[in-house]
């Protein structure tokens, strides 16, 4: 792990196209900015976590279980 000191207005670089600013320090809370392509996908950890938990669980959906559910859609 990379280890950084950083203050107020300045910002990291990561790799060619994504700027990390921090924007403001409140006590033990760090307000941070980032400059990235819109197609580069930016989560908070606890959120990113829970969509790889949700699709690890939707990988697990049996064939006959999406069946039923087409059916009740038709009706």
């Amino acid at each position: 792990m990379l280890i950084l000191t950083r203050k107020v207005g300045e910002c990291i670089i990561i790799g060619e196209n994504i700027k990390v600013y921090i924007i403001e320090i409140r006590g033990q809370q760090v307000r941070i900015g980032v400059e990235a392509p819109i197609e580069t996908p930016i989560f908070r950890e606890e959120i990113y976590k829970k969509i790889v938990e949700e699709n690890r669980l939707a990988s697990k959906i049996e064939l006959s279980h999406l069946a039923s559910l087409e059916e009740n859609k038709e009706e």
